[in-house]
């Protein structure tokens, strides 16, 4: 047989991806350091917590403009929306994916834009005339860009990790963060699927479901521990105790989704011999 045609437009959304991911590892831990650095020992854990819920309202967004994108058909604007004898709700439907992209990529340059006008560098409250650079502050950024030996860069970085992962508080919080991510990402990719085939739900609707279901929640979690640990002002041995209270709790609330499901299809060669 003839080979059929390929598309290399996975390449693209490749690089896409790879350039949104370059822009945006930066904005946690530099931001988390700068507001450590720059604000009330006793704001930061709001501020930080802020951060952290606006980082979640962006997938809800996602999953809503998912939803809208997933109504229109994958060639909207090339062919005539009367002629598609198709509905969403068939399986051979396939949504306008790459619309989200286009309008997403654009909210990202046009947020991007006021970084540009932040300074450089800021005085530390309270100590106006005293400097203060942290080893994660901005202000070292130029020096690694002006710095023409790598060796020496890779060197202290590979000190700072050292000492860094030597902290046994901190690996083991590191530790549990990849399991709760883990189950999460786990939980979120899957739970569309999962509604569209066991409860014949449209892609759309299961995209606006996890949306408005699932997201929200999270994010006012995040807000409300940082409201907690500012009221009570915990320290690091009070904000552990508290993480590990919460995080025990969700983990027991989770053992109830083993109790909740349907039944498998009746699926010949699968579940279900041929006869």
């Amino acid at each position: 047989c003839e080979k059929e045609p390929s598309s290399y437009m996975w390449i693209y959304i490749l690089l896409g991806n790879m350039l949104r991911g370059i822009g945006e590892t930066p904005i946690t831990p530099l931001g988390i350091s700068y507001l450590d650095d720059f604000a009330k020992e006793e704001n930061v854990p709001v501020y930080v917590a802020c951060l952290h819920t606006i980082a979640m309202m962006g997938p809800m967004f996602g999953f809503l403009l998912g939803s809208l994108c997933a109504k229109l058909y994958v060639d909207v604007g090339f062919v005539d929306s009367g002629s598609i004898s198709i509905t969403p709700q068939d399986s051979r439907w396939v949504g306008a994916w790459w619309l989200g992209f286009l309008i997403a990529g654009a909210a990202s340059f046009l947020s991007a834009i006021p970084f540009c006008f932040l300074p450089k560098s800021l005085k530390k409250l309270g100590e106006a005339k005293k400097d203060k650079t942290s080893r994660y502050s901005p202000v070292i950024m130029p020096r690694i860009f002006q710095c023409q030996l790598v060796c020496p860069f890779l060197s202290d970085f590979y000190a700072s990790l050292k000492k860094v992962l030597g902290n046994r508080m901190y690996f083991t919080f590191l530790c549990c963060s990849l399991l709760q991510f883990s189950g999460f990402i786990g939980f979120l990719t899957y739970k569309p699927k999962y509604m569209e085939q066991q409860y014949g739900q449209s892609t759309s609707k299961s995209n606006l479901l996890i949306g408005i279901t699932s997201l929200p929640p999270v994010g006012l979690g995040m807000f409300l521990g940082g409201l907690i640990m500012k009221k009570y002002k915990m320290g690091i041995i009070g904000a552990t105790k508290f993480s590990f209270t919460m995080s025990f709790l969700a983990y027991a609330i989770s053992i109830l989704h083993f109790f909740v499901g349907c039944d498998s299809y009746t699926v010949a060669g699968i579940t279900v011999s041929y006869e």
